[in-house]
This record gives structure tokens, C-alpha cells and sequence, in this order.
């Protein structure tokens, strides 16, 4: 079975991008982040795929691709009935919780956005705390938007001001990986320098390299013991006017 991860930044603009890579990689199951109110869910129909969507203007936005059935399971995530961001959506999967988050960015530190990413965090490991109690394989993925350790960006002097690379929501990504949680990529590929998800669109950075990794798997035992590869796609960040992420995908046995 074969899940991917993309923020593809925009699904309005880039249809073309995620169809065309659809029909070259053939997922098993697709999780977007995708910034917009309509979701094309009959583009996706077309190519055998059914979806679910939760959208919101102009920010935020998450979607699940799948060839196989799909069952909605919470389209919020617990803990703060006032947020009304688009950001979780938790479906069941041939068996596995398959849950897309959009993490908060938080930027700038101090302000009441980084205050939302951090209790964001803490809501999201009560639910993985819960989901771990449960007889039942668990798999997060999408976009943290937290650069995990230091080897996870090219130059690190340049995050040190940024919510992304702050130790508060470091360390609760590290919290979470405490629950029983594996990080995929990094289990396959550890100490490897190098590895990113997201560049900057300016100064060529992702010509030179200068990315951050801040896509990320966390599965649970069930899962983590199943996990054949895991990669990142680089050659849709090469396209033109491509999204800054690249898709990461998990293949389990």
C-alpha cells in the first residue's frame, strides 16, 4: 500500500500538477493540503480515486485521495471547539486511521499564532495519545510545519528566528514520537543530511538545495513494523511554477 503526502499550495493552480503525477506514481491514497473553498473532487473521480475534503477560504484546506473506500471519521480536530481553521481530517482506510493535518505555522514567534501552533500541538497529542490505546494502526501525515533537528535544514543559523525551528514545538514533536510514534522517513534514513520537503522559492533554493524537511509520517507500532520505503519526490518541485513542497510517500508491506 502506498500513501503520499502533498501541499500542493494551491489545488486551483495546480490540477494539472497533482493528475499528472497521480498517473505516473498511482498511489494507493493521496493526502493534500490545498488552500481554497471548492475541491475538483470529479478530476480525482475520473482517475479512479474518491476523496474527501475539507476546505476554507482562501487558507488552510486538506483532502484525501483514495482507490479504495473511504470513511470520514472527524473533519476537526478535539479540543477547541472555536477553531474553525481546516487543518485535520481523520478517515478510516483498509483498516488504517489515516489522518491529514495542516499543522499551524506560528509565525511570528511570540504572537497568537505561535500560541495556536503550541496548543494546536497539545490537542493533536491527546488524539494520538487516544488513537494509541486503541487496537488499531494509526498513520499522521502532512505538512508539521516543525523542522525536527538541526540535519532536517540546510543552514540552521538561518531558522533559528523561525516558529518552525523554535524548542517549543520541537519538542513537542519529539512528544509525540515519545507516544510510540515513528517518524517514517527518518527510521529509513537515519543521520542523512540533506533530505527536505519544502524550498523557498526565492534566491534558487531548491537549485542549491536549501530546503527544510517539515513533511513528515508518524505510524504507529502496527504500521512502523510494515513500512517497506519511504521518499521524497523531487521532480514535481523541478516543474514549472511548481508548489514548494514535494511530495513524500510511504510504502507499506
Amino acid at each position: 500500500m502506498k500513501i503520499a503526502s502533498w501541499n500542493v499550495n494551491s489545488i486551483r493552480a495546480r490540477v494539472d500538477h497533482v493528475t499528472a503525477w497521480l498517473k505516473a506514481r498511482k498511489p494507493d491514497v493521496l493526502l493534500q493540503e490545498l488552500k481554497g473553498t471548492e475541491f475538483p473532487a470529479t478530476v480525482f473521480e475520473d482517475l479512479g480515486y474518491e476523496s474527501v475534503a475539507v476546505t476554507q477560504k482562501t487558507y488552510n484546506g486538506v483532502a484525501i485521495l483514495s482507490r479504495h473506500p473511504i470513511e470520514t471519521v472527524n473533519t476537526t480536530l478535539a479540543g477547541d471547539e472555536a477553531d474553525s481553521h481546516a487543518r485535520f481530517l481523520e478517515t478510516t482506510i483498509m483498516g488504517i486511521r489515516v489522518v491529514n493535518i495542516y499543522l499551524p505555522n506560528g509565525n511570528p514567534v511570540g504572537s497568537d499564532k505561535f500560541a495556536y501552533k503550541l496548543a494546536w500541538m497539545d490537542r493533536l497529542n491527546k488524539e494520538m495519545s487516544a488513537w494509541r490505546r486503541e487496537n488499531v494502526p494509526v498513520l499522521i501525515g502532512g505538512d508539521f510545519n516543525v523542522i525536527p533537528d538541526d540535519i532536517d535544514c540546510h543552514k540552521p543559523s538561518s531558522w533559528v528566528h523561525d516558529a518552525l525551528f523554535q524548542p517549543e514545538p520541537r519538542a513537542r514533536y519529539r512528544a509525540l514520537l515519545s507516544l510510540g510514534y515513528t517518524d517514517a522517513f527518518r527510521s529509513l534514513h537515519p543521520g542523512e543530511a540533506g533530505q527536505f520537503t519544502f524550498w523557498d522559492y526565492f534566491r534558487q533554493a531548491f537549485e542549491h538545495n536549501r530546503g527544510i524537511r517539515i513533511d513528515h509520517f508518524l505510524l504507529s507500532p502496527r504500521l512502523a513494523e510494515r513500512v517497506k520505503s519511504c521518499e521524497i519526490d523531487l521532480e514535481p518541485r523541478a516543474q514549472e511554477k511548481p508548489s514548494d513542497h514535494a511530495p513524500i510517500i510511504v510504502e507499506l508491506q
